[in-house]
């Protein structure tokens, strides 16, 4: 099965097409301008998510009302990384970031101090349309910047959403006294990034002259993954602080460690997984974090205290970190393939990380709303579903070894496990 991605049909040759713009900034100042962005994501999510419980009071909202807010949500997400793929094609994904980024500024003061629950859901659903488009932006950038280091650096840009996430969660932790709205104060963070210098895509918009066919099954099979993944990252974030406050006599401040724990472990892992995976191979790596998931999960299904519970999170961190980085980066691998004119291979790599997002919110949605939906009654049923499906990455594992001879950099060591997996 083939995704064709067109600009303008024609029978012009690749040669028509403009040539790439290199970006004359330093790499190192790239790399970073691009954690920020990741960085502001991070922060921001968790600053809103670890306060559901907050939110669930200020506006009377049972679990299933919650549910459907964030269904929306999530749904808006889906469209807002639709949108990124379609103005990819024409425009440089610098500008995508820069505008979610900066829509993000705008949603979360309205969520924080909304005066009714319409203006609250509206801002939720503004927030969750920026969101879409900065996920999906940020990845355009840090897949081409990637190929430009010819190594995998991808675990450790979403290490910087991670140390976000942890600011975010430690920051509620410690203004737990201060009334909501105070965190609307976080808004400034996006608003900030978004007036920095981003690396620009390897190319401007270009006139493309070719339909250009991408093999779509191998990227699926990367793609089920990450939705396993966001499957249970999304279930940890948004019902991790809830089932702390409903399972146990958790102190209110206490809740956010179910997801700071876990982002804890998560970002340690991720900052590491540049060599992880140089060292040991993707599919080494993905297996063994399967298992550590599964059974982190298990821990916190049958916990019998807030702090085990905790403990169980934590390590479901580690055990799931490098999926959604090496998902990215292994798309993109596939997606560039090799013979193409640079532009033309830029705007088929952003096409396709824009469309491969969808496997994001597709996570998200079985992550926040199934759980919320199924743990009604008893958010411990919730997570068990997360705890049986997370083992599916095993055996997805082997699509995300590199291909021999293809373009871009390799990921397996040599005689490492990668290198006797068959390629899809």
């Amino acid at each position: 099965m083939l995704f064709t991605y067109r600009d303008r049909p024609s029978t012009e040759p690749v040669a028509m097409a403009k040539r790439p713009r290199l970006n004359p900034m330093p790499l190192t100042r790239a790399r970073v301008a691009v954690a920020a962005a990741f960085l502001a994501q991070g922060l921001v999510l968790l600053s809103l998510t670890t306060r559901l419980p907050e939110f669930q009071d200020e506006w009377g909202l049972s679990d299933v009302s919650l549910s459907l807010v964030l269904l929306m949500m999530i749904l808006l997400a889906g469209a807002g990384s639709v949108v990124a793929e379609a103005l990819a094609k024409r425009r440089d994904s610098a500008l995508l970031l820069r505008t979610g980024l900066l829509l993000v500024a705008l949603a979360v003061p309205v969520i924080c101090v909304a005066p009714s629950t319409v203006v609250f859901v509206a801002g939720v659903g503004a927030y969750g349309l920026a969101l879409g488009v900065v996920d999906a932006s940020t990845n355009m950038q840090a897949v081409a910047l990637e190929h430009r280091y010819e190594r995998p650096i991808l675990p450790s840009f979403h290490g910087a959403w991670t140390l976000g996430g942890v600011l975010g969660a430690a920051l509620t932790l410690l203004t737990a006294d201060l009334p909501l709205p105070a965190a609307a104060v976080f808004g400034v963070v996006p608003l900030a990034v978004a007036f920095g210098a981003f690396l620009p895509r390897d190319h401007g918009p270009t006139e493309l002259a070719v339909e250009v066919a991408v093999p779509w099954r191998p990227i699926v099979l990367v793609g089920t993954a990450m939705v396993l993944f966001y499957m249970v990252d999304t279930a940890v974030q948004t019902w991790g602080p809830l089932f702390l406050d409903h399972t146990f006599s958790t102190p209110e401040r206490y809740v956010s460690l179910s997801a700071l724990g876990y982002l804890l472990a998560s970002g340690v892992v991720r900052i590491a997984g540049d060599t992880l995976v140089r060292r040991y191979g993707a599919v080494l790596v993905l297996r063994a974090g399967s298992l550590l998931g599964a059974a982190a999960l298990a821990v916190v299904v049958f916990s019998t205290s807030w702090q085990l519970a905790v403990v169980g999170f934590s390590l479901l961190g580690a055990g799931v970190a490098v999926v959604a980085p090496l998902s990215f980066s292994a798309a993109a691998r596939i997606a560039g393939g090799e013979g193409f004119d640079p532009a033309v291979r830029q705007a088929r790599v952003d096409a396709v990380i824009a469309r491969f997002n969808q496997f994001n919110y597709a996570g998200a949605l079985l992550g926040s709303v199934l759980t919320g939906l199924i743990g009604a009654d008893s958010l411990r049923v919730g997570f068990a579903v997360p705890m049986i499906l997370v083992l599916g990455i095993i055996p997805l594992a082997p699509a995300f070894a590199a291909r021999r001879g293809s373009s871009g950099y390799s990921v397996t060591p040599a005689g490492g496990s990668d290198s006797k997996t068959p390629t899809v």
